[in-house]
């Protein structure tokens, strides 16, 4: 029998490593505006939903090995907006080479594109044309 499970996980962060941090310190917080919560000299926390969910950037250990994301191992970090549009054309306007125009995906109920960060993560902008995903709380 297992004993009570411990109370809720109430914030997430993901890290991501770059051989630069700098540059992604920059792109994150001047290029995105997320907001920087933490600066811990080797890692920068900046939020990216309100005071629950967090990105990291620090200093990577060595090169990527790879630029494919959807292996294991692999990251696609996906920012939800209802504006995927304006997202776009203010990348865009921001010098930020995007994949593609965002495009709605039927199969999932998403409008979405992709672009990379200055370690070469793989980012996308989403938004959930679908009733069933929850709204932001």
């Amino acid at each position: 029998m297992l004993p009570p499970r411990p109370t809720a996980v109430s914030q997430q962060i993901t890290f991501l490593y770059a051989e630069d941090p700098a540059a992604c310190r920059d792109f994150y917080g001047r290029v995105l505006g997320l907001p920087l919560v933490q600066d811990q000299g080797f890692a920068a926390i900046y939020a990216t939903g309100g005071q629950r969910a967090f990105l990291g950037v620090v200093q990577a250990r060595g090169p990527r090995q790879g630029r494919e994301p959807r292996v294991e191992g692999g990251v696609v970090l996906t920012l939800v907006t209802p504006e995927v549009e304006a997202w776009h054309g203010w990348l865009t306007a921001a010098g930020v080479a995007v994949e593609a125009p965002p495009s709605a995906n039927a199969a999932t109920g998403i409008t979405h594109f992709f672009f990379r960060d200055p370690a070469g993560y793989l980012l996308e902008i989403q938004r959930f044309d679908r009733p069933d995903w929850p709204a932001p709380g």
